[in-house]
């Protein structure tokens, strides 16, 4: 019970950008400028839960490209895929495939913050468990998020006593990459007093042989405060993991929607991936490092 308290307290305290929608998106139409698709990729209850996938033009199954799963934030009780549609159908432009999960929220009737966890691994392990339907390479998933999904993001790779029974056995949740966007990661002043077994803090679960992370935040974020995310960056790279924090003067919490801040952060995460060796280099974008002075080319979307 402590527990379920302690994720509903963090999810309660955050809150993402979120961009009303349709329930139901088109099973195929034009995304980047290949297909975009969906499929179910988990049933819990009375909740059919769904994935969007965008390819590459002239994508193939039996290709292996690297895949970015993305999660939306909304402190959990909120939002919906829809808002990382834009930066999915880019990095298919760019020869990926890009995943936007949808998962239960807590303002669904019996829904904890644990089950948003669940589903979160579950995705994962059914992107994994499905990269020969997709076209991916297994060895090759980044999850992505802002806000609650940023915390959705770090928790496939860091959480381990979560999971649903459905899952396919033996498939890996965790991610080969984290780009992140104002993440939340439970490790708040406010969050500690509910969290007293300490099992909604993220940071308890770090150790060495994480994979390359990349985090955007606003340095002016006062729902997610600029210290939180660097004291997970400290403990990264105490651990030994590579952990890039890049901070925006000014800027508060899902900035990076907005503006010239959708093309400096989506130019530096092109940059991030392509130094990982997962997109070619562009010619006409400088942003070849994690430096946002560099990255002042508008990305095309």
């Amino acid at each position: 019970m402590k527990t379920v308290i302690a994720f509903i307290s963090i999810g309660l305290t955050l809150f993402a950008h979120a961009q009303t929608s349709k329930d139901t998106p088109d099973k195929k139409d034009v995304g980047g400028d290949g297909i975009r698709n969906s499929y179910i990729y988990k049933t819990a209850g009375n909740y059919k839960l769904e994935l969007f996938v965008d390819t590459p033009k002239g994508h193939k199954a039996d290709a292996k490209v690297p895949v970015i799963v993305f999660f939306h934030g909304g402190g959990f009780k909120s939002g919906s895929e829809k808002a990382f549609e834009r930066q999915a159908a880019y990095l298919a432009q760019r020869g990926m495939v890009a995943v936007r999960v949808r998962y239960r929220l807590i303002s669904q009737k019996g829904v904890a913050v644990t089950d948003c966890v669940e589903d979160a691994i579950s995705a994962m392990r059914w992107v994994r468990a499905n990269a020969g339907k997709l076209g991916v390479d297994p060895d090759r998933i980044a999850a992505s998020g802002g806000s609650a999904g940023g915390y959705l993001s770090a928790a496939t790779l860091l959480i381990d006593h979560i999971y649903a029974k459905s899952d396919p056995e033996g498939v890996s949740a965790k991610p080969n990459a984290m780009v992140l966007f104002n993440p939340g990661f439970g490790n708040r002043e406010e969050d500690a007093g509910a969290d007293t077994d300490g099992k909604g803090n993220l940071l308890n679960y770090v150790k060495p042989g994480a994979p390359p992370t990349i985090i955007f935040h606003g340095k002016a974020d006062t729902t997610v405060p600029f210290a939180t995310v660097e004291a997970f960056t400290a403990v990264m790279k105490k651990a030994g993991n590579r952990c890039e924090l890049v901070g925006y003067e000014g800027e508060g919490h899902s900035f990076f929607n907005r503006d010239k801040y959708y093309e400096l952060t989506l130019a530096e995460t092109d940059a991030f991936l392509t130094g990982l060796g997962w997109l070619e280099k562009r010619t006409e974008n400088p942003a070849d490092s994690g430096d946002q002075t560099k990255s002042q080319t508008k990305p095309q979307p």
